[in-house]
């Protein structure tokens, strides 16, 4: 049987991570712009630097700290920011596109940058020149027949909204995201069909996402928060059927597998605990009211949410028209305060023993991947869409410019075969595949170029060094072949590849050798034209 005619094979990004341009065209600061780069294999976080109330400024973990009430969070100009230049689609966007209309993408998910449009966030007029921008990515894409999916935000929360409105917390904020969002539906309503409300919206939950200070110590400022996202991500959906009838607008979370270690009941509770960390969002987005857990817990808790008349009809009104999940890793769920850990997306984990692991220890399960397309088939009975899938890996450029990166081809094909059991077998309904990275980008977790999803190699280092040029890894052709095959090829001829990936490396460095005898050529009649022919 296999995919469905119209299965959307494609890749995805983010604006803080790929984009670039951090001021430029009149866009202001989101928060991304002032967290730094990081390692994680040294397990050196990414930091902000504040400005404190007392007038002293000092650098943060950007996740593990809390930021004080009056903090403001700056630009250090001694610092390097991964956000500012990214892998700079903001100049290289029409020669992206191409390359992703070559690998044969039906679409394409990425993001807009909030402050692009309403640079401080609470502007009553957009900024023109953003909106521009995004409509000649619209319009380069749609050139190509490749369909965008547009993120409305994806952790990319303008910081004046932070330090002056302390983020979601304050409800003001659902109505200045409401302008942005009434903005880009009208503006791109015949050119955008697919939407997602908020990237990942179960790991917002600390300042860098909520923009509310004392995250970690105010379990009640977070509540207050993420409801507020909640009832504007089902204003979204409300709003964006009134503009065009025709939208799909989806959620995002990610979803991953947790295994309880063994037959031992208090580790199966233990997983149905830590499972509901991810179901609390999709129950809500999709049945449109709060689990009775959730309430019990606020409850005991004594945290009070502030509703307002309308909320609980808004959320049932404003349910999602599909699910959108990125899905990296799995875990283990136990009792035990000794467990082994493990990394994973943005979050620790408890190691399986039974699963290899990438470079940063992430566990790698494609099986993992057919049961999370099963669990949320079965629970929601909503059209579900990858749009995040990805390995994290090292690769190394070769003598003769060539990247060879089995491992990448590997990881796609064990996860892509899963989700064709999940189609053929169990009967989910699948939009498409959305391979993160499908270009390298900044690593969101710790800020660092090594750590390569993409299936295009981007010349930049973690200290912001290199010139950005694009090359073709080996995993770009294997993704080319599953694409045009609807899926169905996914051997590759490694040999035949070879020799085709050494042939189009020498047309291209053919072509650069005469595009610079050219300029050379014609700088040396332009010297002569100047100053004369002289021998000085």
């Amino acid at each position: 049987m296999g995919f469905k005619e119209g299965f959307f094979w494609g890749g995805a990004t983010a604006a803080n991570q790929y984009e670039g341009g951090y001021i430029s065209g009149g866009k202001g600061l989101a928060i991304q712009d002032v967290i730094t780069g990081g390692d994680g294999r040294n397990n050196i976080p990414r930091r902000m630097a504040l400005k404190l109330a007392d007038g002293s400024t000092k650098f943060i973990d950007r996740r593990g700290t809390e930021v004080p009430d009056g903090a403001v969070p700056y630009v250090d100009e001694d610092t390097y920011y991964p956000s500012h230049v990214a892998t700079d689609f903001y100049h290289h966007y029409k020669e992206d596109i191409a390359l992703f209309a070559q690998m044969g993408f039906k679409s394409f998910r990425m993001s807009i940058n909030w402050t692009r449009i309403f640079p401080n966030g609470d502007e009553k007029e957009p900024n023109e020149e953003g909106l521009q921008f995004y409509d000649d990515v619209f319009d380069e894409m749609l050139k190509y027949g490749i369909e965008p999916q547009v993120t409305i935000v994806h952790f990319d929360l303008p910081l004046h909204l932070a330090t002056e409105y302390d983020g979601w917390y304050n409800r003001k904020t659902i109505d200045f995201y409401m302008n942005y969002v009434e903005t880009i539906f009208n503006r791109y309503k015949n050119k955008v069909k697919y939407w997602l409300t908020f990237n990942e919206i179960n790991f917002c939950k600390d300042y860098t996402n909520l923009g509310i200070t004392e995250a970690l110590s105010r379990p009640d400022k977070v509540a207050q928060a993420v409801h507020h996202m909640l009832v504007a991500a089902a204003k979204t959906v409300i709003h964006g059927h009134e503009i065009n009838p025709e939208f799909q607008i989806g959620m995002m979370i990610n979803y991953s597998e947790i295994y309880p270690e063994d037959c031992n009941p208090e580790n199966m509770w233990k997983r149905i605990t830590e499972k509901r960390l991810r179901t609390f969002y999709t129950d809500v987005q999709n049945k449109g009211f709060y689990p009775e857990w959730k309430l019990i817990e606020y409850k005991n808790a004594g945290i009070e949410l502030k509703m307002e008349d309308g909320d609980l009809e808004t959320l049932k009104a404003g349910t999602v028209d599909y699910i959108g999940f990125s899905y990296y890793s799995t875990s283990v769920a136990t009792v035990k305060a000794d467990a082994k850990k493990t990394a994973s997306n943005l979050e620790s984990a408890v190691k399986n023993p039974y699963l290899k692991a990438n470079d940063w220890g992430w566990q790698i399960d494609p099986v993992g991947l057919r049961i999370v397309l099963n669990e949320l088939w079965d629970r929601y009975h909503k059209p579900l869409w990858i749009v995040e899938n990805g390995l994290g890996a090292i690769d190394t450029v070769e003598e003769d410019g060539s990247i060879h990166d089995p491992y990448r081809i590997d990881y796609m094909k064990q996860h892509i075969i899963e989700m064709k059991k999940a189609v053929d077998e169990d009967g989910v309904d699948l939009m498409g595949y959305m391979p993160w990275g499908c270009i390298d980008v900044v690593s969101a977790g710790t800020g660092e170029m090594r750590k390569r999803y993409g299936f295009i190699y981007v010349d930049m280092d973690d200290d912001g060094n290199g010139d950005l040029h694009r090359a073709r890894k080996d995993s770009f052709y294997w993704y080319q072949k599953v694409c045009k095959s609807n899926g169905e090829e996914l051997k590759k001829n490694c040999k035949m590849q070879f020799f085709f990936n050494i042939f189009l490396l020498l047309i291209e460095r053919m072509l650069s050798f005469h595009e610079k005898a050219t300029y050379l050529y014609d700088k040396e009649v332009d010297d002569r034209h100047q100053f004369g022919n002289q021998e000085d």
